[in-house]
């Protein structure tokens, strides 16, 4: 019992720790809006500038790999569309993903041509800010406010107390 009593007690921290936390679960970004749409002839910039990126979020490249590349590249290289001197080659198996770890801006291109015929993106991310809590809005309460309330806290502390006995007694 004592044991339990303490097992309940940290699980009661833990959660009141993970939902006062102030973060987000990561989004899968699927470049160019669809599942194999790392192609000619779409508009990335269109794409990217409706999407939110933040730290920790992953984006997704689908392609043919047999015909087209993901390239990392710095901002020339990008606005140049230069394949040479990449920073890191995304291409694996043309279901490929990429974790965006910065805030910062990041270049991505297609080589063997095809940069020139659209296929490049330019994501910038952010760090997650958190929205602003909701401000406290003060009524005036009157006595009678106060002890109906309290009234009702202790109702409700007697109810859990007497759930609690009666399940372990």
């Amino acid at each position: 019992m004592k044991n339990f009593r303490k097992v309940v007690l940290c699980l009661i921290v833990i959660m009141m720790g993970i939902f006062s936390a102030k973060c987000r679960d990561p989004v899968l970004h699927r470049v160019g809006g669809g599942r194999y749409t790392w192609a000619p002839n779409i508009n990335f910039k269109d794409w990217s500038s409706h999407e939110q990126f933040f730290v920790g979020d992953w984006l997704y490249f689908g392609f043919d790999k047999h015909l087209y590349n993901v390239l990392e590249v710095n901002k020339t290289s990008y606005e140049k569309c230069i394949d040479e001197g990449f920073l890191k080659n995304i291409t694996r198996g043309g279901r490929d993903v990429f974790n965006l770890t910065e805030a910062r801006p990041y270049y991505f291109l297609s080589g063997r041509g095809y940069c020139f015929k659209g296929m490049k993106v330019e994501i910038l991310v952010r760090d997650y800010q958190a929205p602003p809590a909701v401000p406290i809005v003060v009524h005036k309460t009157s006595a009678a406010d106060i002890y109906r309330n309290n009234i009702q806290l202790v109702l409700i502390a007697t109810a859990l107390v007497w759930t609690f006995l009666f399940k372990y007694i």
